[in-house]
């Protein structure tokens, strides 16, 4: 199989080489619908014509925001980040609410397990004993995006 150029001559209006690229950059990683707008258009294809082209690639299953919101999910959780953090992330990638809650609710039980590896990596699961400690490691887990409910069962389980 050989790989060709599309020539700078060729119509960049031309839905077919629009969705040829497109393919191009889902055989890479998934994207959500917003990410492969912009892409696009970066790429310089005018904006008018890339919403049929999109659509018609997610009536494929090409494009799936549902997949790639489960995916997007799985892997910021297993670099140690939170509910919360990977919600917003989603958010602005342009991921509808309804398939942000439904990627984080099939990891609930997922999370007091990712925050523990979070705490023996960050503090070789040491929990202080003073307040001052404590609030200093509570301010690293909100910022990766755990809940307070999250924290305070880690504090507890750990405690034990």
């Amino acid at each position: 199989m050989s790989w060709t150029r599309i020539s700078e001559t060729a119509s960049t209006a031309d839905p077919a080489i629009i969705r040829a690229k497109a393919i191009e950059l889902l055989a890479r990683r998934e994207h959500s619908r917003l990410e492969l707008r912009q892409k696009l258009a970066q790429r310089g294809f005018p904006t008018e014509h890339l919403e049929p082209v999109l659509n018609h690639l997610a009536e494929d299953g090409l494009l799936n925001e549902s997949r790639y919101a489960e995916m997007y999910a799985s892997g910021r959780a297993d670099k140690g980040y939170g509910p919360l953090r990977i919600a917003s992330e989603l958010r602005e990638r342009g991921i509808p609410q309804e398939l942000v809650d439904q990627a984080l609710a099939e990891m609930e039980n997922d999370w007091l397990p990712k925050l523990r590896e979070l705490h023996r990596k960050r503090f070789k699961s040491l929990i202080p004993a003073d307040v001052a400690g404590r609030m200093q490691q509570t301010r690293v887990f909100r910022q990766h995006g755990f809940t307070l409910e999250q924290i305070k069962r880690l504090f507890e389980t750990t405690d034990t």
